[in-house]
């Protein structure tokens, strides 16, 4: 199975060469990976070109970060499709390996597994995320998959559609609900460290930015047609408390 890797960056040269070298040193060998740069002015641009044929990149404006991954969608020639932001890396260069074994096995549309994060100076592991078995139930209390580990076949992309656009945090929530909860795709949960993020991104800048991913969460399920219960939505945010104790 041909695996496609995503990374959507914008002026991230200093953490990008350890994003790009972790795919890189993947020891499975059939992978296309695509890098969409925002047009960026910090010597990204000059990075990319330096690795030659070995990865595929455009550098050109964007209007958001779900507008760049569906950039990257629509040139993925993968049978299985997955995400690494430019901040992250895999924490072992047999995650891809791993990940095609379980679609393999268990012939699934998705799979997902653990995360961990570091803090960007020391790069010690400051928070744990072990995401447990699939429970569909465990949506309405506030549960989600890791999205940086969530792998997918490009036919459910194809299927049910690319990021709406619209969002500009939640996305990647609002994309899991609708494949997930709402169409019930198969899935399978791979009890293994797939990837490490560093603190501070847009996924985990401040509570200003987490406020406006909960408005964004609350409109994924509406526009969805679904309906949470009260507590949903605010129980997601309080999970972290608890990958922060464990």
């Amino acid at each position: 199975m041909k695996v496609s890797i995503i990374t959507v960056c914008f002026n991230a040269a200093a953490t990008l060469k350890q994003t790009i070298e972790s795919v890189l040193a993947q020891d499975y060998a059939d992978i296309e990976y695509w890098v969409i740069d925002g047009g960026s002015s910090d010597g990204t641009q000059e990075l990319l070109a330096s690795y030659g044929s070995r990865i595929h990149y455009i550098s050109e404006p964007d209007k958001g970060i779900y507008d760049a991954f569906n950039k990257g969608l629509a040139r993925v020639a993968g049978d299985i499709v997955g995400v690494i932001g430019a901040d992250d890396f895999y924490p072992s260069p047999d995650v891809i390996r791993s990940v095609v074994e379980v679609f393999e096995r268990q012939d699934v549309d998705s799979i997902y597994g653990d995360l961990q994060f570091i803090d960007p100076v020391s790069l010690k592991v400051v928070r744990k995320w072990k995401a447990g078995n699939y429970k569909r139930s465990s949506w309405l209390l506030g549960w989600m998959p890791p999205h940086p580990t969530f792998y997918v076949k490009r036919k459910v992309y194809e299927e049910f559609g690319y990021f709406k656009t619209h969002y500009t945090c939640a996305g990647d929530y609002e994309f899991m609900l609708r494949v997930l909860y709402k169409h019930s795709i198969s899935v399978a949960y791979l009890p293994k460290l797939l990837m490490t993020m560093r603190t501070g991104g847009t996924s985990t800048a401040s509570w200003k930015h987490r406020w406006r991913a909960n408005l964004e969460d609350r409109k994924a399920w509406r526009e969805n047609g679904l309906k949470p219960y009260l507590i949903t939505v605010s129980l997601k945010p309080l999970r972290k408390i608890i990958q922060l104790l464990s």
